[in-house]
């Protein structure tokens, strides 16, 4: 495992333990780190996130983390031994939202075929004849 992975993982464990162990803020849902994207000279850390609900908490834990910012960097600093502490860039991250949307999608289609199916076996059924013995 590179050196800039194990760093990404490190930071992200204590990104997380950090926001769910030490900020106290009501704004704070279920939030998830998904993943670290650090740069090649460690000065910036990409921290993406995902948010348990609709718009409205996405934006109010968008608060919470600007407010935590600093606080949060400051612990990371201490945490993981680093020659300078990264810049932390919160990102939301909405690949979950999509892809429960695309299976949504994909469970419709999957019902209309199956109605579609009953009908056409229904109509394809035959029809018992009148018997006039030609």
């Amino acid at each position: 495992m590179l050196r800039q992975d194990r760093l990404q993982e490190a930071i992200k464990r204590e990104v997380s333990l950090i926001i769910h162990d030490e900020l106290k803020d009501p704004r704070l849902g279920f939030i998830t780190i998904t993943k670290v994207e650090l740069t090649a000279d460690y000065r910036l850390a990409r921290v993406f996130y995902s948010v348990l609900g609709g718009e409205s908490e996405y934006k109010k834990c968008r608060e919470a983390l600007d407010s935590g910012l600093g606080f949060i960097r400051r612990l990371v600093g201490r945490r993981i031994k680093m020659r300078f502490t990264p810049e932390i860039l919160f990102k939301e991250d909405r690949s979950s939202q999509y892809s429960v949307q695309i299976q949504k999608i994909l469970d419709e289609i999957k019902a209309e075929d199956l109605k579609r199916g009953e009908e056409n076996t229904r109509s394809e059924k035959p029809e018992k004849s009148g018997g006039d013995g030609a």
